[in-house]
Order: structure tokens, then sequence, then C-alpha cells
């Protein structure tokens, strides 16, 4: 029997056929530069593979001729227009080489990440793959990390593809498809009639303008402050800590204040008085919790790390901790620390299982990672290690005191149990203890104006890219007039705001859980951003000129 097994991207397709294969195989190029075809026995399923893949997906989705030309139609029309699903150009080598291998194989097994997108990338490379050979056997092969044993177990227990997955994934591409373009034709066509200076495409996109809704919101907040002064007390006392002057604060219970002629009054009410009396020591046990197992990085491609794309942050109660932690004995940097398996307990139950992969964790040692591939590989180990690791024990102390008849207070920590904190010390003190402040002074301050968001703060590299926002400016005028007036236009979810994307990730959810249909998703939606288009023509229509504070 042969097998035609497809993966997601090259690097992918390269690792496992190494796993399957036992580095033997043979190379066959295709017709495009980046995919390779690999050829190999695989007896433990008697079958001969197959292995190639895709670069992402290989059908697109537009409108149809009649409706695709910007002045074809009224950009209302697009809510209901015709949607074709066409080979995208750039990838007609790839579906070429589908057609062909598929002809001559009698099953054919989806590798794409074992997410929703990449269920519906394998549901494309079926359709393909019938069109060629109709009554070829489609499985899906699910892992979580390129490791021998995961990769084997997913060859030999293959599944099938979950369609449900496959149809929450169509229904937001076609409402991104109609929702993006008519908001894009009318926001374009309205203010290319309006504003002389705007001659290009004002983009519109259901995930990225959200987004953008964030920037220019910390925008607006910070061409609208205006910095204010306050005054505040500040109590502190000098003691000795091993032999180092230490200096304690004591945080003023009022905060601060805007009012200096009050301010001042009582601060010299505070200093008639000589001594601070401690009021109040509250000690209470504390833990320092170890890490939920939750962050996400791409080293998992090099078989370092297991699959990253995931929500989940519980571990199942089988899952092999001690060999992987076992891995990790040998790096120089936290090996001690895995050696020793007594500070090892199963870490907490987070809120959330995908139930298709753990939470992200170390795969194999990597020892010879540099640069960025090496920090997130350390974070990502650390992390995974600590969420293994027992709480740090210890308790915190809250002393209370009065001096001059306000109240101040300071907080400590003692850690008794180290685990994975480093101890530090802090003084004990007594309820109905006095002492003389070291330090009673009257200070000034000013509220800092916030910053404008960067590209580390949101990922917004797709904003950047269609000019949404403009690095190391203040922004772009025409997207700063659209949010504004989005905003001011009154909807009870602003286009410029994240709930209605929200919405719609809620919505796959449903759909992937059988809750909702395709098609009820897409009407319900459909008819929602209706209404908001038409609300929005009708304001847009009384935009006349850019307003002057832009």
């Amino acid at each position: 029997m042969i097998v035609l097994c497809v993966a997601e991207k090259p690097s992918i397709s390269k690792s496992i056929t190494n796993i399957l294969s036992g580095g033997r195989f043979q190379t066959r190029s295709t017709r495009s530069n980046f995919i390779k075809n690999y050829d190999f026995e695989y007896p433990q399923c008697r079958a001969n593979f197959t292995f190639t893949c895709v670069a992402g997906h290989v059908l697109g989705h537009d409108f149809a001729l009649s409706h695709r030309k910007w002045n074809s139609c009224d950009p209302f029309d697009l809510f209901d227009a015709p949607i074709v699903t066409e080979v995208s150009p750039d990838k007609q080598a790839i579906v070429d080489n589908l057609t062909a291998e598929a002809r001559r194989a009698q099953q054919l097994v989806i590798w794409t990440d074992c997410d929703r997108e990449g269920e519906n990338i394998g549901a494309e490379i079926a359709k393909i793959c019938r069109k060629s050979r109709p009554n070829i056997i489609v499985k899906r092969a699910r892992f979580s990390a390129i490791i021998a044993q995961q990769i084997h177990n997913a060859a030999q227990h293959p599944v099938e593809l979950d369609y449900s997955q496959v149809s929450a994934v169509e229904a937001r591409i076609v409402l991104d498809l109609r929702i993006g373009a008519a908001f894009t034709r009318l926001q374009t066509h309205t203010l290319q009639n309006r504003i002389q200076q705007i001659n290009s495409v004002v983009s519109y996109g259901p995930c990225q303008f959200p987004t953008l809704g964030f920037v220019v919101s910390r925008f607006d907040q910070v061409q609208a402050f205006k910095p204010e002064k306050f005054w505040y007390i500040y109590l502190a006392l000098t003691h000795n800590a091993s032999g180092n002057q230490d200096e304690t604060p004591f945080i003023w219970r009022r905060g601060h204040l805007f009012n200096f002629t009050v301010a001042y009054a009582i601060y010299e009410g505070v200093l008639e008085d000589n001594l601070a009396r401690v009021t109040k020591v509250t000690k209470k046990n504390t833990k320092k919790w170890y890490e939920r197992p939750r962050i996400a990085e791409h080293l998992y491609q090099q078989g370092f790390l297991s699959y990253p794309r995931t929500e989940t942050d519980q571990y199942d109660p089988q899952f092999d901790f001690m060999s992987l932690i076992a891995k990790q004995v040998v790096d120089p940097g936290w090996g001690a620390f895995a050696s020793k398996p007594r500070w090892f307990t199963q870490p907490r139950r987070g809120k959330n299982n995908d139930q298709a992969h753990p939470p992200i964790h170390p795969t194999a040692h990597a020892g010879n990672l540099a640069g960025d591939e090496k920090r997130v590989y350390e974070f990502i180990t650390r992390r995974f290690l600590a969420c293994c690791s027992k709480d740090a024990l210890g308790f915190e102390t809250v002393v209370d005191v009065v001096y001059g008849g306000e109240e101040f207070f300071a907080k400590g920590l003692i850690i008794l149990e180290r685990n994975y904190l480093d101890v530090y010390p802090y003084d004990k003190w007594q309820e109905g203890a006095t002492f003389v402040p070291s330090v009673c002074e009257l200070r000034d301050g000013t509220t800092t104006k916030p910053t404008l968001l960067t590209e580390a703060d949101l990922h917004i590299d797709t904003i950047i890219n269609r000019e949404y926002v403009i690095p190391r400016m203040e922004g772009s005028v025409k997207y700063l007039v659209l949010v504004n007036g989005y905003n001011d236009i009154g909807f009870d979810r602003s286009l410029s705001k994240p709930q209605l994307r929200r919405e719609t990730e809620r919505n796959m959810i449903a759909v992937c859980q059988g809750t909702k249909s395709k098609n009820d998703m897409i009407v319900e939606a459909v008819e929602q951003y209706k209404d908001m288009f038409v609300r929005a023509r009708a304001n847009f229509a009384k935009v006349t000129s850019v307003n002057d504070e832009y």
C-alpha cells in the first residue's frame, strides 16, 4: 500500500520523515523550489510512505468576477455576493504535486498542525487529492510534539479529520472576506472623496482594526494628558541589617493629595509628634505559587518543544514528567536543580483545556541554541521546571504605624522554604513598639504621561504593514479619524473595539462543539455587520474634513 503523507510546511515534512524512516529515504524534487517528496518504507504499517507538504493554505477565497472589481457593485452587496474557492496562483505547483502523488496512493494521511487552522488546511488537501483519486482513504495524524514516540504513534493510529473545526475556520474566512471587503471599499471611497490627501486604500481588517483601536485609544490619552502636581508624606526608618544601612519606607495611607495647602497642613501636624507607634503587626502564611504552564513559542519544529499554539494549562494525570525532567539534568544552567527529584510536585490544574494538546513543554534538551532561540527555549524550560516545583513557603508581615495622627504601613516577606526562590531577610516588628522616624518629609511628584503603544506591546505587524499606524510617529491621520468616528457613532460594540472579535471566537468554539452550525454563525454575523455598515455610511456622509487636532 502507498500512503501519501502531507505536512503543513517543509521543515515539518523533513523532520517527520527522518523519524519514521530512521534516516533512510529517497528525495525527489517537485516543480516548487521549496517542496520535496520523500519516499521510504514503513514496515510498522506494511506500507510505502511518500511524505510531502504544502505551505499553509492552498485554496483562496474571493468574490466571483461579477463583484471582484472595486467599482463593480455597491460595497453593501458584498455581504451577500457569491464567493468562489480557487487555487491560489502562487500555490499551483504545490497543488500539481499533490494531484500527481495522490493519483498513485491508496491512503492520504494529513500531518498538518493540530489546531483549527491546520484542520482546515488538511480539508483543503483532502479536497484536492480526492479530485485526483475519488476513492482515496483520508486519515489524520494527531501529535503534539515532533518526538519519535508521538510521531510513530500518530502514524500507526491515525484518526478522522474533525470537520467541525474545518467548518468553524471556513465560517471565519468567509466573514473576514465579506466584512473586510465591504468596509474597506466603504472607507476608501468615502474618505478619498472627502479628504484630498488620502489616495491609498483605507483597509479594514476584522481582526487588525480592534488592535488599532487600542493604539488610537492610547494616542488619545497621550494627547489629552495634562500633568498634575501632587504631594505626599514620605516616612522612613534607617536601620542596620547585616552591617548594611537599610531604609524601610512606610507608605502613607492617603497615598497623595493634589492640594498643597491641605497636604502641608497635615504634614505640620505630623511633625508635632516625636515618636511613631506600631499599632498592628499582621503575619500570615503565604506561598509564591509555581507558574501555571502556559507560554507559546515556535521551536517545536526542531523537536525541542511540544506544539505551541494551545490554550491548555492542564496536564493529563498520566503525563510523564520525570522522563522529560531527566533530559534536562545535563544542562549547566538548571541541570543541578533538575537532578534532585525531591522538589517535584504535580503541577496545579489551570482553567483551560483544548482537549488536543498538553501545555507547552520541552521535549528534548537543546544545548546548541543561540540568540532568540536560546532565550525562548530557556524561558519555556525554566517555566516547565518551575510549574513542577513545590511552592515557596513563607509568611508576609504588614506593619501598621501611626505618626502624628496619620497612618502609614510597610510590607515585608520572610521566606521559610526556598524551593525555587532565593531566601532574603526582613526585620521583625512588635506591636506597641515605638521608634523615631529617620526621615519625614513632604515630597512632591507629578502624574506621568502614558506612553504610546509600541510593537512590543501588541502583535501589530499587520497593522503596521497596512499603514494603520507608523512606527516612531504619532499615527496615521486617516485611521485616527476612522477609529474615533466609529466610536462616536454609538455602536453597542464598536468596530474598533475587541468585543466583536471575541464574539467571533466564541462562535467558532460553538461550531467546533457542534452547538452552532457554520451557516448560523455566518448569517448572524453578517446581519449584525450589515446594520453597522448602514449606520456607518450614514455617518460618513457627514464627514467633510479632518479634525484640526490630528
